[in-house]
């Protein structure tokens, strides 16, 4: 059949979604032999909206089958309209997918209309459209009071962009000012297969930085929470804040390094990011600046594959205040990434790296996707992504997981 014997139409449903509303049309275009060219749907507080796009001959078939799609409507109790397509209008919309594609997310404990309005707008600036705009995070009641409150909506968009890097600091500026998180990624066949995902410990996997803990038990506190706020902020160099600390823990007793294990405050949402990245098949490790002694006790708590950190040196009992091998600092992290995913046979953009610090900067460079988790300013204007509005669950959402694929486990 020659392109001049076609008509392109678009059916456009709206009404109360019901089981059998798309089963019911198709028989119809079926009958008529029609051409499926596109089709897509959502659902709104059982509102559906849905779009077929389809082609048929031309001439006395047409009429017909919107007659009998009218009927169809009317039998369902559903609202059609008709929008005739141009054979132009759809061959430049063919062509037009081969625009680069992205996927943006927005994060926060509730998703407000002015977070939403300021992000679509530097979307729009940035020559962007949506395609299409997915919720993420379950449906929430308005009467009972959540104990982890969180939403998050994922919007597949095309376009070129006319300045990323204003873009960037548009989003930024967003997060800070109206307390959302923005991740903008790539929609690449990486983005979709990540495989290996990497977290710093301290003040990432758990809520404190066990230096410091140990050292406010040997009574110098004050002095190594101030050089540890030094490097996580990258003002003094990791490896000579890391010796000046550790220097200050000589003498504290072995005994106490069980006792601060067992006490570690594991993060929020932690738990139930490791089960899922289990079930689905992710490698995990963590690499830290930390010590073995802890990282190995939280691999053992989350079932995370593999542990590189700093090892203690212990004599008669008790910490002398030096370390073992070399320091794991900033550089030793992205080596230790870069190898694991050399190990497992994974492509470095398909890994994941998740810290805080200054010394994560080296890993989440080099990941695929690098997460500065509710991080220092330092590391946020530097990685590529951040979460400083939910717990690390919060990472799912990044790799598109709705909810219910989360909590079938």
């Amino acid at each position: 059949m020659a392109v001049e014997d076609k008509e392109i139409i678009l059916l456009k449903v709206s009404g109360h979604d019901k089981i059998g509303v798309t089963a019911g049309l198709t028989a119809v275009l079926a009958a008529y032999d029609a051409n499926i060219l596109d089709i897509g749907q959502a659902d709104i507080h059982d509102t559906l909206s849905l779009g077929i796009l389809f082609e048929i001959a031309a001439g006395s078939s047409s009429a017909p089958v919107l007659k009998d799609l009218l009927f169809k409507a009317y039998e369902l109790e559903i609202k059609v309209k008709f929008i005739p397509i141009s054979i132009d209008d759809y061959e430049k919309w063919v062509k037009s997918q081969s625009k680069q594609r992205y996927i943006i997310n927005i994060l926060g404990e509730k998703l407000a209309a002015s977070q939403l309005a300021a992000v679509t707008k530097i979307m729009s600036d940035q020559n962007l459209n949506i395609d299409s705009i997915i919720r993420l995070t379950g449906r929430t009641s308005i009467v009972e009071k959540e104990q982890y409150p969180r939403s998050c909506i994922q919007l597949s968009v095309t376009g070129e962009i006319v300045n990323k890097i204003i873009m960037t600091a548009s989003f930024m500026e967003i997060s800070r000012t109206l307390n959302v998180d923005i991740s903008f990624q790539e929609d690449n066949i990486y983005r979709r297969n990540r495989r290996l995902v990497c977290f710093d410990m301290d003040s990432t996997l758990i809520q404190t930085e066990v230096i410091d803990e140990l050292a406010e038990l040997n009574g110098v506190g004050d002095q190594v929470r101030a050089i540890t706020e030094s490097a996580m902020n990258g003002e003094i160099d990791f490896n000579e804040s890391f010796k000046k600390r550790m220097a200050l823990l000589e003498g504290l007793s072995e005994e106490v390094l069980q006792k601060v294990a067992v006490n570690l405050p594991i993060t929020q949402g932690a738990h139930r990011l490791m089960k899922a990245l289990k079930y689905y098949g992710y490698k995990t490790a963590i690499l830290s600046g930390g010590f073995t002694y802890f990282g190995e006790y939280l691999q053992k708590e989350l079932g995370i594959d593999y542990v590189h950190a700093n090892q203690l040196e212990i004599k008669d009992g008790k910490l002398t205040g030096k370390y073992i091998g070399d320091i794991v600092d900033g550089q030793k992290k992205a080596e230790y990434l870069k190898a694991i995913a050399e190990k497992e046979g994974i492509h470095i953009n398909q890994t994941i790296a998740v810290g805080d610090g200054a010394n994560d900067l080296p890993m989440l460079n080099l990941a695929g996707l690098g997460i500065a988790f509710h991080a220092k300013p330092k590391v946020k204007e530097s990685a590529s992504t951040s979460i400083s509005s939910l717990g690390l669950d919060g990472v799912l959402y990044l790799l598109g997981y709705h909810d219910r694929y989360i909590d079938m486990m």
